[in-house]
């Protein structure tokens, strides 16, 4: 009889199929099945991610509201759409849009290197403020422009003061 160094019913070294008459009942051990390993990644939990959150439910919800020219609200209309995407932002809420780093870094979001940068649908920008402003700007990529209050373009600069001073931003992926 085999070494009974793993469970079975015929030890664990067994690699044979029959019937075990040490048991009161006679029971036929199953063949071996071989099961192909899963690559390593696989078994891996999905890596960033904010749970709950919707990307394109944030990104219907921002193209749905915004105009053709600024109105000055890009901090709220991002928000909403954050939380029309299912996460809600905690008050106090920033007051300027340059400030909702830390925030979106506590939800759950990414920061996102902005050296050879790509946007992807729903990165969020938070632009610091150019000379002579004091908000800053903070933007949603829709998946082929920037959007905000107002649709911009591709530019990830949402003006001529940003794009002049080349302020800094950093960008943030659900």
């Amino acid at each position: 009889m085999p070494s009974p160094t793993r469970p079975g019913p015929l030890g664990l070294d067994s690699n044979s199929c029959g019937i075990d008459f040490g048991t009161l009942m006679r029971v036929v051990t199953p063949c071996p099945t071989f099961i192909p390993e899963k690559p390593e990644q696989a078994l891996l939990a999905p890596a960033g991610g904010v749970p709950g959150y919707s990307v394109d439910a944030a990104v219907k919800h921002v193209d749905a509201s915004a105009h053709t020219k600024s109105q000055g609200r890009c901090a709220r209309y991002v928000r909403e759409a954050i939380e029309a995407g299912g996460v809600k932002i905690p008050l106090p809420r920033p007051v300027y849009a340059k400030d909702y780093g830390p925030v979106l870094t506590k939800l759950g979001f990414t920061k996102v290197p902005s050296v050879a940068y790509s946007p992807k649908k729903g990165d969020i920008v938070v632009l610091q403020p150019p000379s002579g402003q004091v908000a800053g700007h903070i933007q949603m990529f829709n998946g082929a422009k920037w959007v905000s209050d107002f649709v911009q373009g591709t530019d990830i600069y949402p003006g001529p003061g940003y794009r002049k001073d080349k302020v800094s931003y950093e960008v943030f992926r659900p």
